[in-house]
């Protein structure tokens, strides 16, 4: 059992949903990150994804895009994410850290290579937008070899086969994408999520986490109500591209908007 399986565990004995804040690492710059990360824990996070800039990151709206393209400015590279985890463990054995991004960062560093630096990183998990489950079989492997989950999407339009081949796969959550195109565009429609998310449990016992369209406090308690984990990004970048030129602002503003998500989500 990995650090994700351990804190769903935990968060279930308490009746208790999970609260998955992804930032972008280097944004907006590389001195930030570390310092947020375990400013965000402190206000309720339970889970900490973090986004490794790419230069074509195809799944993103416009505000991850431009926290991409901020962090790259800073040639913030896959080795410094993992040394930014490195950072964030000395002070925090215990919070998982997904992180999530493209294939071809990874492939450059070898699938063995990169598993082995991840683990020792404090790595817990693994979402690789653009690796279908029929063309990795040799990195969901080396992930499973050090005993990091490999995390999937499913979409509003997977269907049954679909659905039963990636939560088979699958192991720590599985990430339901609630909306049909990229992140940070449209607001969620909750009934369709519960229905939806009926479905996928008809396939698997593994915690759903729902992302996209989750934007303030009544986004985030109306899927807590049906789903296991809250994912946020896009609202908490734009915070960040907000106070880009006043970083030392970041972490209380941040902080305030996951404290207000966390009792949202308790409530």
């Amino acid at each position: 059992m990995n650090r994700i399986e351990a804190r769903f565990n935990q968060l279930k004995s308490n009746g208790k949903k999970a609260l998955i804040p992804y930032v972008t690492a280097g944004d907006p710059n590389p001195q930030v990150t570390v310092g947020l990360m375990h400013a965000m824990v402190e206000a309720g996070a339970d889970i900490v994804e973090l986004g490794v800039p790419f230069s074509d990151p195809m799944a993103d709206g416009p505000v991850i895009q431009a926290a991409c393209e901020r962090a790259l400015e800073h040639h913030v590279s896959l080795r410094q994410v993992l040394s930014m985890i490195s950072e964030f463990r000395q002070k925090d054995s215990e919070t998982p850290v997904i992180i999530m991004g493209y294939l071809n960062p990874i492939e450059v560093l070898g699938y063995e290579a990169f598993s082995k630096m991840a683990v020792e990183a404090g790595v817990d998990g693994v979402l690789t937008v653009d690796m279908p489950p029929e063309e990795g079989h040799d990195f969901f492997q080396a992930l499973s070899d050090v005993n990091i989950a490999p995390i999937f999407l499913l979409a509003p339009t997977s269907n049954a086969q679909r659905i039963e081949k990636i939560t088979a796969m699958g192991r720590g959550f599985v990430y339901y994408v609630s909306l049909k195109g990229v992140t940070g565009v449209k607001s969620i429609d909750i009934d369709e999520v519960t229905n939806k998310l009926n479905e996928l449990r008809q396939f698997t016992d593994l915690p759903i986490g729902v992302g996209f369209g989750i934007r303030d406090a009544e986004s985030a308690k109306s899927v807590a109500a049906v789903a296991d984990a809250v994912v946020v990004g896009s609202s908490i970048v734009k915070r960040i591209e907000a106070l880009k030129d006043a970083p030392e602002k970041i972490n209380a503003d941040v902080s305030a908007f996951l404290a207000e998500l966390r009792q949202a989500i308790d409530s």
